[in-house]
């Protein structure tokens, strides 16, 4: 069984250390050690991920909090300036995702570097970001899912069970299972990066950022179904209407364009390198 010993790790007079922020700010300097290593075997400059780091925690950010406001703007309608308060919670991976890759975008355009290349060194750091982020919940006792008596069931304390469930004790690690579901994403990555390098896979640029796509998204698909506090397209948590929770549809979608990145890299009868030296078709 899984409990949480509080969001504060210690807290002297004004000042606050809270579990969240730590376990933030370790994956992105875990993140940072990680893609900058991937980086200088792609050849790419290390000072390059080092300049983009603040620019791309800042757009994610950005985005995950207005990806998650523009969902719950009913919360927001009659005092908008509380969507400012971010502290108070409310992100969403989706929005940080896109986010970043438009940072990067930019980025990109302004320093004149190829897009593809530096998102493929990337990913992987990100998967690993988000294992280590996801544990930031449970902390905050807070991304659970359905009740169970499982022998890793997670208890939860009243005040933040939703109403439907406040006779209920333990419910699904969804955090738990997220945390593990991106290791594996982030394994798979540096494997499959591993025999690029190695001349053992042909991996040509991209092809590592459209893996991540269907990777983590096949498994979020799954593990949202379980989650208590979703986005829903039409209805109120925990229950939307017809089921429609918006990270299983942006889910989907990312999965059918990882599958069509990898059709196009891969599947259109492109001429691939032969070890012989001969093209073939």
């Amino acid at each position: 069984m899984l409990t949480s010993p509080g969001p504060l790790v210690v807290q002297l007079g004004p000042f606050a250390l809270r579990w969240y922020g730590l376990l933030i700010a370790t994956a992105v300097l875990v993140g940072l050690a990680l893609a900058t290593r991937l980086g200088r075997q792609r050849g790419i400059d290390p000072a390059l991920i080092t300049d983009l780091l603040p620019l791309l925690v800042l757009g994610a950010v950005v985005g995950a909090r207005l990806y998650y406001v523009l969902f719950e703007w009913r919360q927001y309608s009659g005092d908008w300036l509380s969507a400012l308060a971010i502290w108070r919670g409310g992100i969403a991976i989706h929005g940080a995702l896109l986010g970043g890759a438009l940072t990067t975008v930019a980025y990109c355009r302004w320093r004149k570097q190829r897009f593809w290349p530096l998102l493929d060194v990337l990913l992987p750091a990100v998967a690993l970001g988000q294992a280590i982020g996801r544990w930031g919940n449970f902390f905050n006792s807070e991304a659970f899912g359905l009740p169970t008596d499982l022998p890793w069931k997670l208890a939860i304390p009243a005040a933040h069970r939703p109403a439907e469930f406040l006779g209920e004790l333990y419910f699904h690690p969804t955090f738990l299972y997220e945390s593990i579901w991106n290791l594996g994403v982030c394994a798979l990555l540096l494997w499959l990066f591993r025999l690029g390098t190695r001349d053992r896979l042909q991996l040509p640029a991209g092809a590592l950022s459209c893996t991540y796509l269907m990777a983590y998204s096949a498994g979020r698909f799954w593990i949202e179904g379980l989650r208590l506090d979703p986005l829903c397209l039409v209805g109120e948590p925990p229950f939307c209407s017809g089921g429609l929770r918006m990270a299983q549809l942006m889910s989907l979608a990312l999965i059918g364009l990882g599958g069509a990145g990898l059709w196009w890299l891969y599947g259109r009868h492109r001429a691939l390198p032969d070890p012989s030296g001969v093209k073939v078709c």
